[in-house]
């Protein structure tokens, strides 16, 4: 699950084993694609967890919990310290909605602050820790490419809340790329770019713009900052605390802001340049890897101790 953000969460010094089987269905794929696993990442087929010795169970997706949990797991593993990571805000109703883990022994983590505001934790401790990434390769901004950047997996079928109709809005008033899964039936639609290759296609457009209206913070606009590209965006969620509009990118919620500044920095490379370095050193501060893995090990401590 959440391929990127796993291997940010494998630079933590222990020993990680992901849950495989035979066919490799989704969720349970292992050590797949072209990212650089570490020699601490391991595999463990389904069929034969229940007899392995571990220290915390890690859940990710609802099916884990409630499906999976039940059926893969011994009793003695199921009560083993147990922390639910949650990487989205509540889908159902954006404040009222009740988390499905109400578990006074487990631990609840969120990825942001935003997200931990708007669920319902009900009676299961939790923490926040924020995202924290690590480069993959040493891509700088260059921004030749007078053109902008989408980064969004499946946008046609994800549709309103991702921003489709903002993408389609703007594609009227500025050039703009969109890479990622699916993308490629959409205008601008470049297909899937690997882990490894996108920071250096990053580096080459004028700025990253963020269509998306409700979600958590997308890991693919904190890569683009740390290499030092100006992110343009809605100033809705986390992205508001992270962005400051004229001095490290720009967000906006009225659709013929975004596009004024978008053709101001399409115009003005030198602009693009200098919000794109401040914008690098806010996310090296709050979002590096250093501060991520110390996070977790904290975490870590807290619930086997």
């Amino acid at each position: 699950m959440h391929g990127n953000y796993l291997y940010n969460l494998t630079q933590v010094p222990h020993d990680f084993y992901l849950v495989t089987d035979p066919q490799r269905s989704p969720g349970r794929v292992g050590r797949v694609g072209s990212l650089p696993w570490g020699d601490n990442v391991f595999e463990a087929v389904v069929d034969q967890i229940a007899h392995m010795p571990f220290d915390v169970v890690l859940y990710q997706h609802r099916i884990g919990w409630d499906e999976d949990r039940p059926r893969w797991l011994s009793a003695a593993q199921q009560q083993l310290p147990r922390l639910y990571l949650e990487h989205d805000p509540p889908q159902q109703h954006p404040t009222d909605t009740l988390h499905w883990v109400q578990d006074r022994a487990a631990m609840l983590v969120h990825c942001t602050h935003f997200n931990a505001l708007m669920w319902n934790n009900g009676v299961t401790p939790w923490r926040v820790v924020e995202h924290g990434v690590k480069p993959l390769g040493q891509a700088h901004y260059h921004g030749e490419l007078a053109q902008g950047l989408v980064v969004i997996n499946h946008l046609e079928r994800r549709g309103r809340r991702l921003g489709l109709d903002l993408y389609r809005q703007m594609l009227d008033a500025v050039p703009l790329s969109l890479v990622g899964m699916g993308s490629e039936g959409l205008p601008g639609g470049v297909g899937e770019v690997s882990q490894q290759a996108l920071p250096s296609y990053m580096a080459s457009h004028r700025f990253f713009f963020h269509p998306v209206r409700y979600t958590s913070l997308g890991l693919a606009l904190i890569e683009a900052m740390l290499i030092g590209q100006p992110v343009v965006g809605l100033a809705t969620t986390e992205l508001s605390t992270v962005i400051r509009s004229g001095d490290n990118g720009f967000i906006d919620n009225r659709p013929d802001a975004l596009a004024d500044v978008m053709q101001e920095l399409l115009r003005d490379p030198g602009l693009a340049r200098d919000w794109g370095a401040r914008g690098r050193v806010l996310a090296q501060q709050r979002f590096g890897i250093d501060r991520f893995v110390s996070d977790w090990l904290h975490i870590l401590h807290e619930v086997t101790t």
